[in-house]
């Protein structure tokens, strides 16, 4: 894969995945006739093998590529300790909660939220914290999107627009024709992509060191720079005790927040039994943690090629290695536009942050449609099949046409702190809620409010003094210091608080705080509301 004129072949790759997803949305949408279908890909889904890779890829980010490479390769075993945190939370959540969100007929947290406390006057606050949390998570796939475009067709800076607009039309078409099974297809292409190309660039790197792991790690260390604090835990944020907190504060965010995400959630819903929901689990962890290892690999490489001051210098994020990585294994292309190397990992970033931006923005259009506004009563004729579709699939432009322009506007500003935010609001809003609901007996839609509306304000303020936004390299304002909190992630103060909003805010009376807690899942095939017994808002 050395050699060669990357360029022509990075154009095939990507036309191709164009074409086959493109395809492959188009036959889904045949089936998309009613909401069942369209928002949760039919009542079988994929079964456990193709629901859980497409879970995977939908777990799998540009966060988890460029995000979690730059981090092993400036930081060392921090950068590992993250990798292995995005396996660990997609294991633990999937164990924990994978059986309890199958449930028949609800399609967003809201739905589920809805239905589980018996109070649908809570769908709003949830559909909030879904649009807190997505938002900034489908700008920093856009813009990615973007920006590994131009590089791919080597286009210069001033096509970044052009090529982020063409992203989100891309994206739009998935989620608006194809639904939940359409973007299904195209994260399970996406996986297949992603681990090949992965798989190929970890073994090249492996390769110039023997196939020794403790090799490769050794050269990485050596030509760190930073001795014997790249093989411990606390590089990145520092050793003092401000930096160990850190450090606590953004493995809790990453192990309760990441896979936490709405657009997840909403593949778990349609599961038929307990039985697939627990097949799936190995389906969703094994690629995740294959791919997570790979990046391991090249972050170690990157750093034992080229340099931890050298990969800096290109994005003091560390962005930037996985694709630099390439060209150090690949030398005598004459430059990254005619490497193959490239070309192919490339593309997988590319397949990664498209099928990504696809699942987040059917999610928050989703939620737009479904929790905001005034829900008709059983069986009225407020809201047809076909009026739902169509109102789900003009969010989907609404929520396409948004991102795009902030994408446009912000460009790269503030790629990491936008990821915080998102995560945090994950790990500090969405993980009590769905916790309390399902495993605090008794807990009400009161409870779930207060999480919502008390821990989101204090998020901003958290972050708005931290130095995510102020004071650091990666800050939004790196040339300015106004912060006064000396962390960069603010969740060992907003997840508690998040749990402390929950018990403070629960309403014990079940006449003032909705209808009692629902246990276990609806089993499939039944209706929610069956005959004789009336749903949470009083209907027959």
């Amino acid at each position: 894969m050395t050699g060669g004129d990357g360029q022509p072949f990075a154009v095939m790759v990507f036309l191709s995945f164009v074409a086959v997803s493109l395809l492959l949305c188009g036959l889904a949408a045949a089936d998309v006739d009613d909401p069942e279908h369209f928002y949760a890909g039919g009542s079988a889904a994929f079964g456990p093998v193709g629901g859980g890779i497409a879970i995977a890829g939908d777990y799998l980010s540009a966060a988890t590529l460029l995000s979690t490479t730059g981090a092993v390769a400036l930081d060392g075993t921090d950068g590992v300790l993250f990798a292995a945190a995005t396996v660990v939370s997609l294991y633990l959540f999937m164990r924990l909660m994978g059986q309890q969100l199958r449930h028949s007929g609800v399609f967003t947290l809201g739905d589920f939220l809805a239905d589980r406390l018996g109070d649908p006057t809570v769908r709003r606050a949830l559909g909030v914290a879904t649009l807190v949390v997505l938002t900034p998570l489908l700008l920093v796939q856009l813009t990615t999107a973007g920006r590994v475009m131009a590089a791919m067709f080597g286009l210069p800076d001033g096509a970044l627009t052009a090529c982020t607009v063409a992203g989100g039309t891309l994206m739009v078409c998935y989620a608006a024709f194809g639904g939940m099974r359409g973007t299904g297809y195209v994260q399970i292409l996406k996986v297949g992509v992603v681990l090949a190309a992965m798989l190929l660039l970890a073994g090249l790197v492996l390769a110039r060191y023997g196939w020794s792991p403790a090799a490769l790690f050794s050269a990485a260390r050596d030509h760190s720079g930073a001795g014997a604090d790249y093989t411990s835990p606390g590089l990145h944020f520092g050793h003092s005790l401000a930096g160990r907190l850190d450090l606590i504060s953004f493995e809790a965010t990453l192990l309760l927040g990441a896979a936490c995400l709405p657009h997840l959630t909403m593949r778990l819903h349609p599961l038929r039994d307990a039985r697939t929901a627990r097949r799936v689990v190995g389906w969703a962890v094994g690629p995740v943690a294959l791919v997570c290892a790979t990046v391991v690999v090249a972050g170690l490489g990157a750093c034992a090629l080229l340099g931890r001051d050298l990969v800096r210098a290109a994005d003091p994020g560390g962005a930037t290695a996985l694709l630099m990585v390439t060209g150090a294994l690949d030398p005598a292309a004459g430059g990254a536009r005619h490497s193959m190397l490239f070309a192919t990992v490339a593309c997988a970033v590319f397949a990664t942050t498209l099928a990504a931006v696809a699942g987040i923005t059917l999610a928050a259009a989703s939620s737009l449609a479904r929790d905001f506004g005034t829900r008709p009563a059983h069986g009225g004729a407020g809201r047809t099949p076909g009026g739902e579709i169509r109102r789900a699939r003009a969010g989907i432009v609404v929520v396409g046409a948004v991102a795009v322009v902030l994408a446009v506007l912000l460009q790269d500003r503030g790629r990491l702190t936008l990821i915080s935010l998102s995560f945090t609001v994950a790990a500090s809003v969405l993980a009590p809620v769905l916790l309390y609901s399902l495993f605090l007996p008794g807990h009400t839609a009161t409870g779930t409010r207060w999480t919502v509306y008390g821990t989101l304000p204090l998020i901003v303020l958290l972050l708005a003094g931290s130095t995510a936004v102020s004071g650091s390299p990666i800050a939004i304002f790196p040339d300015r210091d106004f912060h006064w909190l000396p962390l960069q992630t603010p969740g060992l103060i907003s997840i508690p608080a998040g749990f402390l909003f929950g018990l403070v805010g629960r309403d014990r009376s079940p006449s003032r705080g909705g209808a009692p807690l629902r246990r276990g899942p609806v089993a499939p095939g039944r209706a929610r509301n069956e005959p004789g017994r009336r749903d949470p808002a009083g209907r027959a």
